[in-house]
């Protein structure tokens, strides 16, 4: 705690959590310290780097920490460099663990409006659809044909994200 008392002390700690998630392990620290909980248990699903945002829930205050871990995710990472452009994420993703809150577009997110946008793996619920419907060009990326992205995407690829973006990058 800081010595005033209003809130963590987290000075020399390395940060690996997104705002939201520190502000619940702070709030959860706070109902523990006014024994209104016994335990603050902080889980995350995702690949094994999560641990670093596990040590972070630790440093703040966590009792225990859990790590449900998951196949290695699609790095988007390498075809948003060599396209110059930004990563989002849909609030299935964020709600899974796989993306922090700030990345999540959609009516309850971020409403962005890009020349390009590439929706890979996007199933197109309508929060999601309200969030980019003034992109530019859309190029949806998804396995399912019945996938609602395809009807507002300008091009559409019927295909599993994990071969097609691979392959994508390679040919970019």
């Amino acid at each position: 705690m800081k010595s005033d008392g209003s809130g963590v002390d987290i000075a020399n700690v390395k940060m690996s959590m997104n705002p939201f998630d520190e502000i619940a392990v702070e709030e959860a620290v706070r109902l523990k310290e006014k024994s209104l909980a016994t335990e603050v248990i902080a889980v995350f699903c995702g690949v094994a780097q999560r641990q670093e945002t596990l040590r972070t829930a630790m440093a703040i205050g966590a009792d225990r920490g859990i790590l449900v871990e998951t196949p290695a995710d699609l790095d988007l990472q390498p075809l948003a460099d060599k396209l110059c452009a930004a990563i989002g994420a849909s609030r299935a993703a964020v709600d899974a663990g796989y993306a922090a809150n700030d990345l999540q577009v959609g009516q309850t997110g971020k409403i962005m409006a890009p020349q390009l946008y590439i929706p890979a793996g996007i199933s197109g619920a309508i929060q999601h659809l309200a969030g980019i419907k003034d992109s530019k060009v859309i190029v949806a990326i998804n396995k399912a044909p019945e996938a609602s992205i395809f009807s507002v995407a300008d091009f559409g690829l019927e295909a599993d994200i994990f071969v097609a973006v691979p392959e994508f990058v390679q040919q970019v």
